[in-house]
C-alpha cells in the first residue's frame, strides 16, 4: 500500500505537483486516487492527492471571502449541527468543510464570544439546547435548506429526547 512512510512527500505541495495533478484529473477525471502516484510519479499517497483535489484545486471550490448570507447560514447551521462542518459546507455551494471549519474558528467564534468547552460542559450544553433545535431545524426546512438525509439524523436522534414537548406532525406543521 502507498502511504506516508513508504517514499509519500508529506507537507506543502509544490506548484509543480499541483500542476501534475491538475493535468492528471483533467484527463482522467476524479476517483482512484490511489492510482495518482503510480500513474504520474507524484511521491503523494491517493489521500493526499484526493484532499489536495477537493480542497484546493478544483474549479468548483470557491475562493474569497464569505458572504453575509454564507456567514449568517454558518451561524445558523452551527447553532442546529454544531462542528459537523461537511453536513454545514454541504448546504453551502462551493464551500468544502475546511473552509467552513477554518472560518468558525479564526471569525465567527471570536465574533460571537464562543469559547470551547470540555466535554462535560458540551454534553450538558447539547442537552438543554436539543428541544430548541427543533424550532431552528424547522426554519430550515421551510427554506428549503436542509435534505431528507438530515431530517432523518435529526428525526432519529432529537425526537426521541423531545417526544415529551413535541410531535413530528406539530414540528412539520400537519
Amino acid at each position: 500500500m502507498e502511504g506516508y512512510g513508504h517514499g509519500s512527500k508529506k507537507g506543502f505541495w509544490t506548484a509543480q505537483e499541483d500542476k501534475v495533478l491538475g493535468d492528471y484529473v483533467k484527463k482522467h477525471g476524479t476517483g482512484k486516487w490511489n492510482r495518482i502516484p503510480k500513474v504520474t510519479g507524484l511521491k503523494r499517497s491517493g489521500k493526499s492527492c484526493r484532499l489536495r483535489w477537493m480542497n484546493y484545486l478544483s474549479p468548483k471550490v470557491k475562493r474569497g471571502d464569505f458572504s453575509e448570507e454564507e456567514e449568517d447560514l454558518i451561524i445558523r447551521l452551527h447553532n442546529l449541527l454544531g462542528n459537523r462542518w461537511s453536513l454545514i459546507a454541504g448546504r453551502i455551494p462551493g464551500r468544502t468543510d475546511n473552509q467552513v471549519k477554518n472560518f468558525w474558528n479564526t471569525h465567527l467564534s471570536k465574533k460571537l464570544g464562543v469559547k470551547k468547552k470540555k466535554k462535560s460542559e458540551k454534553l450538558v450544553h447539547e442537552t438543554e439546547s436539543l428541544c430548541g433545535d427543533l424550532i431552528d431545524f424547522a426554519s430550515i426546512m421551510h427554506e428549503g435548506i436542509m435534505n431528507e438525509s438530515a431530517f432523518s439524523f435529526v428525526n432519529s436522534n432529537v425526537f426521541d429526547l423531545c417526544t415529551p414537548y413535541f410531535t413530528e406532525e406539530w414540528f412539520l406543521g400537519l
